[in-house]
């Protein structure tokens, strides 16, 4: 068949950097210490880093332009907050509350259980909390109804009494009193009524509220005063607490659950590199180099975060995870560097070899790196805060990362270089013999003799593991076989893939951002236990001045309700105009006529002053917008139960609007899929075309597209098996797995087809001796850089690590399986690479 070539300039590359190498060859010091001083001083911005650091939930975890937001906006501009009539249900944010959870296996309702609750509460109340002018309690900072502090209704109910609930017929879920129906289930969880009634007969847990309404730094003590108190109480019961401040804490104890691993890993990867690049040869090993390596990827890391912390842009959590990333990275483009080296001619001079090392790594280590940082690059368009903070952090050191391989490292490979021209000792740099003299044991052959190179090619000696792949391992995987098999094989990987990703998870649970060991993960699981039958109280507002008297339009309205509540998860309605309609029933009130309701409209608010918080009303009481309640079951997917509230609002004639704090939230549901599929196609689409200027081949661009697809299907699939949810965290190492999948598929590609045999199977075997040991290498430099992360207790490192070992495995195994052979198949039915 004809040719595709389409050499652009990959030609003009290898020239650029054969010159470049030259260069810093012959000029090594000048190299050495202009990244150094470089570092150091775009490394005073991590002065900045405490001032820069962002870790808002709210702001790096949810959509920028989430619609939750807007529907924020404007509930809290049509229905502004009253002071002194607090109400739970009206609350456009979380609020600034502690909450408590009291469970037992048996009744909670128990004479001996409320009185051990009714204590914890009295305690929590007259908690003196230490101030600078003095002290305060509970009923300083309370959230006020009637004058009063807003109060739990169970023990309402029971008047502070533990014998009274003998005497009192409680009915779940809805309580009536002589201030109307009370909402028990925000109470009582997991309750049991009696046999064909609504009186309840028992319950396994009580929930308690306590609002405050204060400033955020007196607020901030008394919830800290009651973390102290809870955690040390001593009591039958099984209590779990959280407050309003405690997610938000929590998170931000998780980048300092990491600093010891950090250097766990560094420790790591410098044993592993000087290991991997350990010769028996003393002049011609390579310890020196694979050191600079480490610290060429560390001097990145330094650069890229000080520069972005000078230049004053947030840094988030998630980007305490890019060294870890980084590392492997840097330390692939070592390894592929020093395999170059290793095949020019000994007997050159330093700058020539350097120069011929450099033509040889150009397109390998500049396709990688441009995949790498505009991978991540295309991450920063992510509507989650979290996203762009990772992937700017990360895209930017990673630019430094390649810019410090071509000149600080290359300036290391050239003094070490001239240290082997020399013939001289790794250590000591004296100079030894090449062969043992004879006078010596051999003992001195151990330490003090090297610099041998094979005297036909004139090269360095070939590594052990790079004869295998040229000898045993290509042989072996280009036979007809095995090729049969590694059909089959990818076959099924692809069908596992698939399935985990039709079975996949969206969306982030706000429990996995505090660490595993943290007070609050209790709390959640027992409110999930116990209370995970009724869900969250949504805000319906009326955006549009409504005529109630009008029968005819009410019935609109009423027709709207419907069908809010035909929904399997509405569970009822709580209106103002439903207790005004019936208040008018009961009065013989006239309603007919405009007049008539504003008159009796005013009546009614000032025996129900709690409903003004529901009416925009003008001074002449026109109602220029309203709102109304329903309440939701946990029933459905929550992301769902959303959707379909505004599905409802959407196809009601009247203009309406549904919203409840945790939307805010929720919105990541709605975008986290659609995002993920857009970056990841653009993408690649982007990388191909990367791959169509720098690989000097058709084919083997579309190899490396086919590469970037499957391994990132792979990875979607396999980490919804691991247990992993689409979310923002892991739509952040999806980003990073678009980049590194590029890695290893471009490294065998571009040395197939610059391969000059004219065998395909033989191309495959060349390709594989050439790059396959340091693919190998740089895929378990990344892997161990990031194994520590296995044992965090942060979900966010965790998923960090989970995903990195699946790209990096996944990528290694198309890299040097999948990719080999299916190259080998194309050449075989006669597509040209030339």
């Amino acid at each position: 068949m004809g040719s595709f070539h389409t050499d652009c300039i990959e030609k003009h590359l290898r020239a650029a950097f054969k010159s470049l190498g030259y260069f810093v060859g012959s000029h090594p010091w000048w190299f050495l210490f202009t990244p150094l001083l470089f570092s150091t001083g775009l490394g005073s911005g991590f002065y900045f880093l405490i001032a820069q650091t962002s870790n808002s939930i709210e702001e790096q975890f949810t959509p920028l332009d989430g619609p939750a937001k807007m529907e924020r906006k404007y509930i809290q501009e049509t229905f502004p907050r009253n002071g002194t009539e607090f109400s739970s249900i009206r609350m456009t944010t979380d609020g600034t509350y502690a909450t408590l959870i009291a469970a037992t296996d048996t009744n909670i309702l128990s004479v001996e259980s409320l009185q051990e609750i009714i204590e914890l509460d009295f305690q929590i109340k007259r908690m003196k909390v230490q101030l600078a002018n003095g002290t305060f309690d509970y009923s300083d900072v309370c959230a006020l109804v009637n004058g009063r502090c807003s109060s739990n209704t169970i023990l309402d109910l029971i008047n502070y009494d533990a014998y009274n609930i003998n005497s009192i017929n409680l009915t779940f879920p809805w309580y009536d009193s002589d201030y109307g129906s009370l909402p028990l289930f925000t109470n009582l969880g997991n309750v049991e009524l009696n046999i064909n009634s609504s009186i309840v007969q028992s319950a396994e847990a009580i929930h308690l509220f306590y609002y405050l309404e204060t400033d955020k730094a007196t607020a901030d003590i008394w919830l800290e005063s009651f973390l102290t108190l809870l955690s040390n109480q001593s009591t039958s019961l099984q209590v779990s607490y959280s407050t309003s401040m405690s997610m938000q804490k929590e998170f931000e104890k998780s980048p300092g659950s990491v600093i010891f691993l950090f250097s766990i890993t560094y420790t790591t990867a410098i044993i592993f590199s000087v290991g991997s690049c350990w010769r028996s040869d003393n002049v011609r090993t390579k310890v020196w180099v694979a050191l600079c390596g480490v610290l060429s990827t560390g001097l990145a890391i330094l650069s890229g975060f000080g520069e972005l912390l000078l230049l004053e842009q947030p840094f988030v959590m998630t980007a305490a995870s890019c060294p870890f990333m980084l590392l492997g990275i840097g330390l692939d483009d070592m390894f592929i560097m020093i395999s170059c080296w290793q095949r020019t001619r000994v007997l050159d001079s330093v700058p020539s070899r350097l120069s011929q090392t450099y033509s040889e790594a150009a397109v390998s280590i500049t396709i990688t790196s441009i995949t790498d940082a505009l991978a991540l690059f295309l991450g920063y368009t992510s509507p989650f805060g979290s996203v762009k903070s990772f992937c700017l952090y990360a895209g930017v050191s990673v630019v430094f990362c390649y810019l410090y391989s071509i000149t600080f490292l290359g300036a290391c490979m050239a003094l070490n270089g001239q240290r082997e021209a020399g013939n001289r000792h790794w250590f000591t740099c004296m100079k030894v013999p090449e062969d043992l003299p004879s006078s010596h044991s051999k003992v001195f052959s151990v330490c003090c003799i090297g610099g041998r190179y094979n005297r036909m090619t004139e090269k360095e000696a070939g590594e052990p593991m790079s004869y295998f792949f040229e000898r045993f391992y290509g042989p072996f995987l280009t036979h007809k076989l095995i090729k049969a098999f590694v059909l089959v094989i990818y076959a099924a990987y692809l069908a596992v893939s698939l399935f985990g990703c039709l079975t996949i998870k969206e969306g982030l649970d706000i429990r996995n951002l505090a660490l595993d060991d943290s007070y609050i993960i209790d709390f959640y699981q027992s409110q999930k236990q116990y209370f995970s039958e009724y869900s969250f109280n949504v805000m319906v507002a009326v955006k549009q001045p409504f005529p109630y008297w009008d029968e005819e339009e009410y019935e609109k309205l009423h027709t709207c309700i419907l069908a809010f509540e035909n929904l399997p998860y509405v569970n009822s309605t709580q209106a103002w105009f439903l207790v005004f309609q019936q208040y008018t029933n009961e009065t013989s009130l006239n309603l007919t006529t405009h007049e008539s309701f504003k008159n009796s409209l005013s009546q009614f608010l000032d025996l129900y002053p709690m409903f003004k918080q529901d009416i925009n009303l003008t001074e002449n009481y026109e109602i220029q917008a309203s709102r109304f309640f329903i309440q939701t079951l946990d029933r459905t997917a929550v992301k769902d139960a959303m959707v379909g509230l505004r599905m409802t609002t959407d196809a009601c004639p009247i203009d309406l609007l549904v919203y409840h704090p945790v939307f805010i939230y929720y919105d990541q549901f709605t975008v986290v899929t659609d995002t993920a599929i857009q970056t990841i196609m653009i993408a690649v689409v982007v990388m191909l075309g990367i791959a169509l200027i720098m690989i000097p081949n058709l084919i083997c661009c579309i190899s490396v597209a086919f590469a970037i697809c499957s391994v990132v299907v792979g990875v979607a699939g396999f980490m919804s098996l691991w247990g992993v949810n689409l979310d923002s965290i892991s739509l952040i190492n999806l980003v990073m797995c678009i980049g590194f999948s590029v890695d290893f598929s471009a490294h065998i590609t571009y040395a197939f087809v610059s391969s000059p045999k004219s065998d395909a199977n033989k191309r495959a075997i060349d390709s594989l001796a050439q790059l396959g040991f340091p693919i190998l290498q740089g895929a378990l430099s990344t892997i161990l850089g990031v194994v520590v992360l296995s044992m965090s207790g942060s979900y966010i490192f965790r998923t960090f690590f989970k995903i990195v070992f699946l790209v990096i495995s996944f990528g290694l195994v198309h890299g040097l399986v999948f990719l080999p052979v299916f190259l080998s198949l194309v050449g075989t039915f006669g597509l040209n690479f030339r």
